[in-house]
């Protein structure tokens, strides 16, 4: 059984930080890609970052490039999310996927509870 798991998020301050973790199993985690989404309310989901199933490769969206940054342990089978200098528009529910080459995603109506990021004075 697949299975994504989602933790770290919490409170923080404008131009803190906190690290996202996503624990898998149940699929050969080091051949997927991972990625990282978030979904504020009222707004549709978006992705934030990408990285290959060896980590050579990462990808991120605008809105958080330089700021953010993802990694992976393939040994441990969790993907992280650093993210740095958060800003009040970070605040969201933030899930992570995974997709193999040339498959559909693990994760396409049912996106599990997710891990809540608020960023707030």
């Amino acid at each position: 059984q697949v299975e994504l798991v989602e933790s770290g998020g919490g409170l923080a301050q404008p131009g803190g930080s906190l690290r996202l973790s996503c624990a898998a199993s149940g699929f050969l985690f080091s051949s997927y890609t991972m990625t990282w989404h978030r979904q504020a309310p009222g707004k549709e989901r978006e992705l934030v970052a990408s990285i290959t199933k060896t980590g050579a490769s990462t990808e991120y969206a605008d809105s958080v490039k330089g700021r953010f940054v993802i990694s992976r342990d393939n040994a441990k089978n969790i993907v992280y999310l650093q993210m740095n200098s958060l800003m009040p528009s970070d605040t969201a529910v933030y899930y992570c996927n995974g997709q193999y080459p040339g498959s559909i995603p693990l994760r396409i109506h049912y996106w599990g509870q997710g891990t809540q990021v608020t960023v707030s004075s």
